[in-house]
């Protein structure tokens, strides 16, 4: 699995080859994008045969008629702009807090890489306004409740339109300000939206995709940073490095699985603190034995998602499509959130296992009966309570995460007076699935902490080596965070030891370390 962090870049939309890299840039670090010259031409050819249905008033659904139960009411020409705009007005209805900034502009590209493809319909200077805001840094006051996931993220898209019609609320420059005002500040003129424009904005499953490709990019580097923190906890409860064999898991052989045992043999490679001669035991307990059977099939689920993920983000998911090259307007359900519902419930699952395991090892490292350490990791107990309250908050975060990883996508309520009558959830599922990923990012710095601290007291008994890996990963931590010899307020340490890992910091550092390892062995 591979994590580099996102460079600012520039990033040119051609609606087919669009990266999770190039979303991360965009939406958290503010690349600019703007479009392919193919793809101008695409979407531009594509409008002008909405435009010739419209002059030639053809019945065609959400571009001479109304909209789910109200697809049969033909609407005029002269009414069609207000059509669109009713339905952007209408269907704003979100409610709830701001999804965050980085979401909402993850949402405003995949928007317009969607459009990009020239399926759509929608006028090229439209397009061209969206990526204006985007790249303006206007932020899109956008609620995060709201979404069935089919017909896509009605709600919340309208809710981003809505600034590009003068409406709604944006964030720009530091404040939250009307649609209105941020256009105005941002010299930016207020669409007036024509036939089909309205569906082709917010028929689509971009705020899914959206949470869901910000989630991927983090799970992946949160399974890359649970190796690590479990290399350090298996060291300072000298643990069993057998079990890392590569025979054993060479007669099992789950990519994932081989993977973990692989990087646990390398970061913990030259080790003393681990299991020997000098302290034989037969077999550890499964939160140690079985870090690649668990670790493993979480990274192997986290790489099925992203895949779903990337094949969403170049996917057109609004409806009608337009395919001017036969003369068709064919009317789908390409909106339906299902792929990224059933994908986003499957990650919350895999990044949960890590934290279940995580506190597992965490809990082992404080119960002086399970680790020949100091009871609660700290060397004056009684007087001092040590990491006891950091295993608490663990449990808990564990404990949410449970509740939180019950799949959304096997629910479904039936809408537009049954016409819409099985919906995704997918929306609800990649915003649980971001929240799981948020609570076990704070359980593995926790663990992070623990197991750094578990060394320094193990080897305050004898003078011993760490892994080349877990060395590095040991001293970054204690170059941000130093040992706790007596109680102290452990809330910002923990802040710094859950930035190291969310951030990919751990895993950069250690990379590092280990490249350069590799080359002098060379």
């Amino acid at each position: 699995m591979s994590v580099v962090l996102a460079e600012k870049t520039k990033v040119i939309l051609d609606g087919e080859t669009l990266s999770l890299e190039q979303v991360v840039a965009v939406a958290r670090y503010g690349a600019k994008a703007s479009l392919h010259p193919i793809a101008k031409e695409k979407v531009l050819k594509s409008r002008m045969f909405v435009d010739q249905l419209i002059e030639g008033n053809k019945t065609v659904y959400g571009i001479t008629t109304g909209f789910g139960m109200f697809s049969d009411v033909l609407i005029s020409k002269e009414d069609a702009k207000k059509l669109q705009r009713n339905l952007i007005m209408s269907h704003s209805t979100g409610v709830g807090d701001p999804l965050a900034p980085e979401v909402v502009r993850a949402i405003m590209l995949l928007r317009a890489n969607a459009l990009a493809k020239g399926f759509s319909g929608i006028r090229l200077t439209t397009l061209e306004t969206l990526l204006n805001v985007l790249n303006a840094e206007i932020i899109p006051v956008v609620p995060e409740k709201g979404s069935l996931g089919a017909s896509g993220d009605l709600a919340p898209l309208s809710h981003m339109v809505l600034v590009l019609l003068g409406e709604g609320e944006a964030f720009y420059r530091g404040r939250r300000m009307s649609g209105q005002e941020a256009l105005a500040l941002a010299g930016i003129e207020p669409v007036v939206l024509e036939g089909k424009e309205g569906l082709a904005l917010i028929n689509g499953t971009q705020v899914m995709t959206a949470i869901g490709a910000l989630a991927v990019w983090d799970a992946e580097i949160l399974w890359e940073s649970a190796n690590i923190t479990a290399a350090l906890t298996i060291e300072a409860l000298e643990g069993i490095l057998d079990a890392f064999d590569p025979k054993i898991h060479a007669v099992r052989p789950h990519k994932g699985q081989g993977d973990v045992a692989e990087k646990i043999r390398s970061l913990t490679a030259g080790s003393t603190f681990i299991a020997g001669e000098h302290r034989p035991r037969v077999q550890d307990a499964y939160a140690l034995r079985c870090v690649a059977q668990v670790h493993g099939p979480s990274g192997d689920a986290v790489a099925y998602v992203k895949k779903v993920v990337e094949t969403e983000m170049n996917s057109v998911t609004d409806n009608p499509l337009i395919f001017p090259e036969e003369n068709e307007v064919l009317s789908g359900g390409n909106f339906h959130g299902q792929p990224v519902a059933l994908a986003m419930d499957f990650l919350g699952i895999a990044i949960a296992e890590l934290a279940n395991i995580a506190e597992r090892r965490l809990e082992r490292l404080v119960n002086p009966n399970l680790s020949g350490l100091p009871a609660f990791l700290t060397p004056d107990g009684g007087l001092n309570s040590g990491f006891m309250i950091v295993q608490y908050s663990a449990a808990s975060l564990v404990s949410e995460n449970k509740i939180l990883a019950h799949p959304a996508s096997v629910d479904s309520i039936p809408s537009s007076a049954n016409q819409e009558d099985h919906v995704s959830m997918g929306t609800i599922a990649a915003r649980k699935a971001r929240s799981i990923i948020e609570n076990t990012a704070q359980v593995l710095g926790m663990e992070l902490l623990a197991a750094c601290q578990g060394v320094d007291l193990r080897n305050g008994k004898e003078e011993l080596q760490l892994g080349k890996g877990s060395e590095s990963a040991y001293r970054l931590v204690r170059s941000k965070v130093g040992m706790l010899k007596e109680d102290r307020v452990m809330y910002p340490d923990i802040a710094v030891a859950k930035d190291l890992v969310s951030s990919g910091k751990l895993v950069n550092q250690v990379r590092l370390k280990l490249a350069n390892e590799t080359s002098k062995g060379k």
